[in-house]
């Protein structure tokens, strides 16, 4: 199991995601992309990275814009798991 953060770390974390915010337990962003091929795109490659990490995040798909929630459920709450994937998120796309 993970340990979750502090309401502290998760501040600090967020001062260097500033796309995220905090939404109750989990960490969100909504992200809009230029149409809905590239939005798939950008699901697949993230889809790819959760699978090999093993952790998975909540996807709402609405045409071009897509919403990431993330939250490790397994504790009840945001974990480093989530801090990471979050950033590996901005990476995939801020490639786009």
């Amino acid at each position: 199991m993970a340990e979750l953060l502090s309401d502290e770390r998760i501040d600090e974390a967020l001062a260097h995601l500033p796309r995220w915010e905090r939404n109750g337990n989990a960490i969100q962003r909504t992200a809009e992309l230029a149409n809905f091929p590239q939005a798939i795109q950008v699901v697949n490659r993230i889809a790819e990275i959760a699978e090999n990490e093993n952790h998975h995040p909540d996807i709402d798909i609405r045409w071009r814009k897509l919403t990431f929630r993330l939250s490790t459920h397994s504790d009840g709450g945001i974990t480093e798991k989530d801090v990471q994937l979050a950033g590996e998120i901005d990476g995939v796309i801020d490639a786009m």
